[in-house]
């Protein structure tokens, strides 16, 4: 496994890391257990989950799964999407992350995380609140270090410049959605994290699935997948991403190898990404993604991918989670 530092602090994470969006909704918890203990068996230490996966799921098996072995990985939680329908239901408010950093600990069954995301940026929360809470968490001992998530460039920005100003700690890393079928994070976002020192942790690296080539059409898709179970995902599940799968693919065949391990390969390849986030409902598809490991994509490959993915640098972004108005 290949361990890179989360931007510029001192914390080294797998570069393929665990997603756990699917556990105890499309995996269920045995088979989320087994995932787990694979990934971490094949060298994964990144494990990453959030306060709402699947209810609240995701982060209970993970704290199951983990016994006897919590000192093996580096846990990242979220917090600041809805948890439910009422006025403290969301947003990154003290009063809100100090009840929800409990919670998440003692579903996870830890005293500590690794990383604390804030899932979205809250317009309705002064930075200075959600920063300085932050601080607060790290000092306690009860997180170690800070990142964001679908944060904005400019929004990244100005965190780290009143964290600087007011001597707090600082943002690691932004976790967004970054992959051949989305490269919109390449109009500011990694420029941004090069020259702020922040890690890029990629989510969606397969775009949900779409770059295995699990889905030949628009309208036929594989019984449990993504695009079954949730609806919303087949307005993505367009006949461009389709062709994209379909060149990465090819160019899978003629390495034998999976087109995930292609696609994940083409995204570590980007200097700002710290870490390839990618979700496993089934041990094979773990399997399949950790071959990415072992691939050597040439300069007339990269090319290739590049100009297969070039439309969708300025396209819509494939996914950005924000709060809803209040």
């Amino acid at each position: 496994m290949e361990f890179r530092r989360l931007g510029n602090s001192g914390l080294r994470v797998s570069a393929l890391g665990l997603g756990t969006n699917a556990f105890g909704r499309r995996a269920d918890e045995a088979t989320s257990i087994r995932i787990l203990h694979q990934a971490i068996d094949s060298g994964v230490t990144f494990i990453d989950t959030a306060n709402i996966y699947a209810g609240t799921e995701s982060e209970r098996i993970i704290g199951k799964a983990l016994k006897g072995r919590r000192q093996d990985v580096i846990l990242t939680t979220k917090a600041g999407l809805p948890t439910g329908s009422g006025p403290y239901d969301l947003g990154s408010s003290r009063q809100h992350l100090m009840r929800e950093i409990e919670k998440s600990l003692k579903r996870l069954d830890t005293d500590y995380l690794d990383l604390y995301q804030i899932h979205t940026f809250d317009p309705h929360t002064p930075l200075e609140e959600t920063l300085r809470t932050l601080d607060d968490l790290v000092q306690s001992g009860k997180v170690r270090y800070i990142g964001a998530s679908n944060y904005q460039a400019w929004e990244m920005v100005k965190a780290l410049g009143i964290s600087e100003r007011f001597g707090w700690t600082r943002y690691v890393s932004n976790q967004i959605s970054y992959s051949l079928a989305d490269r919109t994070p390449e109009q500011e976002m990694t420029a941004m994290c090069r020259d702020q020192g922040v890690g890029l942790i990629a989510y969606f690296p397969l775009a949900g699935g779409i770059l295995t080539g699990k889905y030949g059409s628009t309208d036929e898709v594989p019984a449990g997948s993504r695009a079954a179970t949730d609806p919303r995902f087949k307005d993505r599940l367009d006949p461009h991403r389709l062709a994209l799968a379909k060149t990465v693919g090819d160019l899978a065949s003629s390495l034998q190898v999976p087109p995930a391990a292609v696609a994940l390969a083409w995204l570590l390849t980007r200097p700002e990404v710290s870490s390839a986030i990618a979700g496993a409902t089934k041990p094979e598809q773990l399997e399949d993604n950790l071959k990415a490991l072992d691939v050597e994509l040439t300069e007339e490959m990269l090319k290739t991918l590049d100009q297969a993915s070039q439309p969708f640098i300025y396209a819509p972004p494939f996914a950005s989670y924000r709060l809803p108005d209040v």
